[in-house]
């Protein structure tokens, strides 16, 4: 008899796969001691409107790459973005600069409104194809219309977002990176059903 061996990633991409709406977790904590904060978001995607940047940024939760990264910018009530893995050092001067080692081509069709979940890139003067970063991602806490057409929006937060409302006025020095570490201490994904229920996650 012969023996197939599934790799596990490819089985957990198969078992999202299967979710009837799968929203992606966050588990966000700052503060040290007594003054330790833990806040939870969770985002749903736009499968059809976004295919590869939605399926990029499920294989990246799944593989645990934002754990210990941080929400590196942050514009009080207007945007948070996080998802370099440059973050996950001391090194403050480089944060923002990085990203997986690839990018994605732009999937440009939804509009920036309160809640919605975006690509970073750079700037159309060295990127004039709006290519994608591959990990970094901001969330929008009011709608801004100035990034109509400019981004990738692939998904929408649907709890939490009041917890990135505070994140975003928490203190930040010039670069608008907090002065605190706003770290992500796990990811996983689930069934938009399960929200709000004790989730047992490896």
């Amino acid at each position: 008899m012969k023996i197939i061996f599934v790799p596990l990633a490819a089985l957990l991409f198969s078992a999202v796969a299967c979710l009837a709406d799968p929203v992606a977790v966050f588990d966000v904590q700052w503060g040290k001691g007594r003054q330790r904060q833990t806040r939870i978001f969770a985002i749903a995607f736009y499968d059809l409107d976004a295919p590869q940047t939605t399926a990029n940024f499920k294989k990246l939760v799944q593989d645990g790459f934002y754990k210990k990264t941080t929400f590196h910018r942050v514009f009080p009530n207007y945007l948070v973005q996080g998802g370099d893995p440059l973050s996950k050092k001391k090194d403050r001067t480089v944060i923002g600069t990085g990203g997986p080692g690839y990018t994605l081509r732009p999937e440009i069709r939804r509009k920036h409104l309160r809640g919605a979940v975006a690509m970073g890139r750079l700037p159309d003067k060295v990127n004039p194809t709006r290519q994608s970063n591959g990990s970094q991602f901001y969330v929008c806490l009011q709608p801004i219309t100035i990034q109509d057409g400019q981004d990738t929006v692939f998904g929408q937060v649907v709890s939490g977002l009041e917890a990135l409302d505070e994140i975003s006025r928490l203190p930040a020095d010039g670069n608008a990176n907090p002065i605190d570490r706003i770290e992500i201490r796990r990811t996983y994904i689930i069934d938009r059903s399960q929200l709000g229920h004790p989730v047992q996650v490896r």
